[in-house]
């Protein structure tokens, strides 16, 4: 069977680093962008399935972006979530209008974000 492999979001190289120590001992495969842009870019090659997006990023933000990932056949379907700093409910409620599948703040717990991402990635398959 096939790894699973995550595109990981974030214009911060610290986030970036601190989300592959966290995934990479799981055996998914990680790709990274430094923004939306570049996320757009990778997805029709790189086929992820599963998607972390920072909410705050420079050129394009995380609402944006995943609005564009919705409009686009190859990951109107891929699981997103949302990673952000911002727990206020009008952010909350803007992510899930753009489409994201789940809403996860800063900090957050790294047993909790595995137990969401094997929940969203079993989800995803019996679908």
């Amino acid at each position: 069977m096939a790894r699973k492999k995550i595109l990981l979001v974030d214009d911060s190289s610290t986030v970036l680093l601190l989300h592959r120590m966290m995934l990479s001992h799981c055996g998914y495969e990680l790709v990274t962008a430094r923004d939306g842009q570049e996320a757009l870019d990778k997805v029709s090659t790189e086929r992820p399935d599963l998607i972390f997006l920072d909410v705050l990023m420079p050129r394009m933000d995380g609402f944006q972006t995943c609005r564009a990932l919705r409009a686009r056949s190859e990951t109107k379907d891929v699981p997103i979530i949302l990673v952000t700093t911002r727990g206020e409910p009008h952010y909350v409620r803007q992510g899930f209008e753009s489409g994201c599948t789940d809403y996860i703040t800063k900090p957050f717990d790294g047993e909790e974000l595995l137990a969401k991402v094997r929940g969203h990635l079993e989800e995803a398959r019996s679908a």
